[in-house]
């Protein structure tokens, strides 16, 4: 979720420790799996370098917080956790439609990273924006009502849209759906429509942001299971809840889900750099789903923490 971060004096002081010794890090650490196996299906990045990446809106430095959050620094976090690759999700605040910073990322680190991208739907031939970014490592779309100023109210129904669902169906790119739980039917309505298109729901499509889970939306998003494409990422455990570890109070809703879509199609993330803001860390999002839930077996431990991921976002 984008969310601002308020950094404390150590944590300040933590990250540029960090930023000094990541590169050296990720560098020196193991690729195979067996090390790092898991996966990280949600992070965003963002660089200090504001002229070669420049900011949308009339943003500037001073509104970047935290000031840096590069890939290094990233896994520099993730490492130590078992982490070994991360799905990169562009960050409409900052940069929005322009994906060249995380697919920068790729090219330095092809078999780290994917990326779920935003094209314009606006524009025209978002399907054709779409195909070019595959072979650049842009295996799903963040879709969200959110960044729109008017018309939020018709936005699965728009043209473009509608072009990009039924591109994702070809090309195997995912539809990420960041939204809140009152947009639930009508990504129902989109995935009746467009069957064959893999679609992901990110963050428990936020229920319990507000500290309420109410079983209507429950029943909204588990009723997305009976489409074979869907997923969805146990995610941004900071915004949800009691918004502070050890985030047990989720396990129900976790419960639920497992239950309706299964193993195999849920996948844990941390939303970075949010996850780590305030008493929220790394360790206890990624521990909830490794060592705190009983129903988990170990298989559906691999599904949730590298298969589920994997599947849907590494396959290119």
């Amino acid at each position: 979720m984008n969310s601002p971060i308020t950094l404390t004096r150590r944590q300040a002081l933590m990250s540029g420790a960090i930023a000094l010794g990541a590169t050296a890090l990720v560098d020196a650490a193991p690729t195979d799996s067996k090390e790092l196996p898991w996966i990280d299906a949600h992070s965003h990045i963002w660089p200090p370098e504001t002229d070669k990446f420049p900011l949308v809106n009339g943003q500037t430095k001073k509104d970047l917080n935290p000031s840096s959050f590069t890939d290094d620094e990233l896994m520099a976090i993730a490492r130590p956790e078992g982490v070994g690759r991360v799905v990169l999700i562009q960050h409409s605040v900052y940069h929005l439609f322009d994906n060249s910073y995380l697919i920068d990322a790729v090219k330095r680190r092809p078999k780290l990273f994917r990326i779920v991208g935003m094209v314009d739907d606006q524009q025209p031939a978002p399907g054709a924006a779409m195909k070019k970014l595959l072979p650049l490592g842009v295996t799903g779309f963040r879709i969200t009502p959110f960044v729109r100023k008017e018309r939020q109210a018709e936005w699965l129904d728009e043209p473009g849209m509608v072009e990009m669902w039924q591109t994702g169906a070809v090309t195997r790119q995912a539809m990420c759906c960041l939204i809140n739980p009152s947009d639930l039917p009508g990504i129902d309505r989109m995935c009746e429509r467009h069957p064959d298109t893999p679609m992901v729901i990110d963050h428990f499509a936020r229920i319990g942001a507000d500290g309420k889970f109410r079983d209507e939306d429950l029943h909204n998003l588990c009723r997305l299971a009976r489409h074979k494409h869907a997923s969805v990422k146990v995610s941004a455990f900071y915004a949800l809840g009691e918004k502070k570890p050890p985030h047990l109070e989720l396990i129900p809703m976790i419960k639920r889900l497992y239950d309706a879509f299964g193993p195999q199609r849920l996948m844990w993330a941390s939303d970075c750099p949010y996850q780590i803001q305030g008493a929220n860390n790394y360790k206890d999002s990624i521990s909830l789903i490794r060592d705190r839930i009983d129903f988990l077996t170990p298989e559906d431990k691999q599904w949730l923490l590298r298969k589920t991921a994997e599947k849907v976002f590494f396959y290119a």
